[in-house]
């Protein structure tokens, strides 16, 4: 199987047309459970008109944001393709890290634009607030349209590089992806497809994320058979300077950039308050307590998580006096801490 067996029939992800920023529905975007893709969302901000004139206007342009901080450089030889993975024990990357300025970072990427066979470089999920402040006042969506389901501050970050590929992976948060200069390919698949992808090591990893060891674009399928169900799967969405993609959290997905240089905006968040602790705790936990238990036992304790965590958050603790409740009623800052506190202890005796 090769990428044009799949991707050629592949569904493109739905495009949602709106005429201003603030008429994106964004919870309802989420609500739905699918990528979405809004066209030309950022045609008129000076970012993306500067990349439209060369890359090097844009690169200009963002540089007079920068604040000087060093930035962390990842480099791959040129038989990489770009593509961050492995070597052949899967227990070592097959690229460098390097703190450089953007200046050197540029001057870099620059040298590439006329080599046929060229490194990868690319600089991943900077801090839009510390490495380039005062850019999303000019270049950006505003924080408001979130507020109403968001109720953590979302994570703003800026990705820079030449022709590179995230393997596809998942985020634990929803993200939208602003495509600022170059091209993008995005290559979905929902999250029951974790099953048919193969995920890789829990660490290391390229970038702190879990991703398939299958190549998607040239499968193995002797090695990785149950690739073929997830292809069937599938979702791709291109996005060209200023078009935005919303897709939520646990989504797979392959991040291609097209162009000699590319940069572009995300947003990450979850619709959860600031003191909910994150799953893959539970996750890891799980795999130290549950995964080797005998088979009842598991599928009981796969009835005690529907019940106390995966069914209405309400129905566990409805029959007990609201006094009486504790962790089984509202979760708030206080209890969080308290039920953390008591986690703490078991795991340290």
């Amino acid at each position: 199987m090769s990428s044009g067996d799949f991707l050629e029939n592949a569904r493109r992800a739905e495009v949602v047309n709106v005429s201003a920023t603030g008429e994106i529905p964004f919870d309802e975007l989420i609500s739905a459970n699918q990528p979405f893709i809004v066209r030309g969302v950022g045609a008129d901000w000076p970012i993306v008109r500067a990349g439209l004139r060369s890359p090097e206007e844009a690169m200009d342009y963002l540089g007079g944001f920068y604040s000087g901080r060093p930035l962390i450089l990842y480099s791959l030889a040129p038989e990489h393709g770009g593509q961050p993975f492995y070597d052949e024990t899967a227990t070592a990357m097959n690229f460098e890290r390097s703190q450089v300025s953007l200046d050197d970072f540029f001057a870099a990427v620059k040298q590439t634009f006329n080599e046929a066979d060229p490194r990868g470089l690319y600089v991943q999920s900077t801090d839009q607030l510390l490495f380039f402040p005062g850019f999303e006042a000019e270049n950006g969506i505003k924080l408001a349209p979130l507020a109403p389901f968001a109720k953590d501050k979302p994570v703003v970050s800026l990705w820079l590089g030449g022709k590179t590929t995230a393997r596809a992976h998942y985020d634990m948060s929803n993200n939208i992806a602003v495509c600022l200069v170059g091209r993008r390919r995005f290559i979905l698949f929902p999250p029951d497809q974790v099953h048919n992808l193969y995920p890789g090591p829990l660490a290391p990893t390229p970038g702190g994320q879990v991703i398939s060891m299958v190549d998607i674009h040239d499968p193995d399928l002797e090695a990785h058979p149950k690739f073929a169900a997830a292809a069937e799967t599938a979702q791709v969405a291109d996005l060209e300077p200023g078009d935005l993609l919303i897709y939520p959290a646990l989504w797979w997905h392959q991040v291609e950039a097209k162009a000699p240089f590319n940069l572009l905006l995300n947003y990450w968040w979850n619709a959860v308050p600031a003191h909910a602790d994150t799953p893959m705790n539970t996750l890891l936990h799980g795999l130290l307590s549950l995964r080797d238990r005998p088979a009842a036992e598991k599928a009981a304790w796969r009835e005690m998580f529907d019940y106390y965590v995966f069914g209405e958050a309400e129905q566990a603790g409805a029959h007990l006096p609201s006094e009486a409740r504790g962790p089984l009623g509202e979760m708030n800052e206080m209890m969080a801490r308290r039920l953390r506190a008591e986690l703490l202890r078991k795991l340290n005796r």
